[in-house]
């Protein structure tokens, strides 16, 4: 299982996220989180396409996206854990958000 930390900048943000737009970011989170499960048992080489992409000019920064105008910002640390992967969160919303 894939361990994670939550900057507070992303914790701000997703307290202001509308209820039907938290809905959405969790949803897409539940696909995340197997997606990772499948990299870390290599079954999988990267997340399924079209949810996950490298941000340009954004060293070694992700966007998640949930919905036309949802993103949530991630880079992979160092392993917690030997064999799985770390996630840290940097903000989610809309477009607003990326770098």
């Amino acid at each position: 299982m894939p361990t994670h930390e939550e900057e507070k900048a992303f914790q701000r943000d997703f307290r202001r996220l509308t209820p039907s737009e938290r809905q959405q970011f969790l949803s897409a989170l539940d696909e995340f989180i197997d997606d990772l499960r499948g990299i870390e048992a290599g079954r999988q080489q990267w997340f399924r396409p079209g949810s996950v992409r490298k941000l340009a000019g954004a060293k070694g920064l992700y966007e998640l996206r949930w919905a036309s105008d949802g993103r949530a910002t991630f880079s992979i640390g160092n392993q917690e854990r030997p064999g799985q992967l770390h996630i840290r969160w940097h903000r989610c919303g809309t477009h607003d958000v990326l770098p």
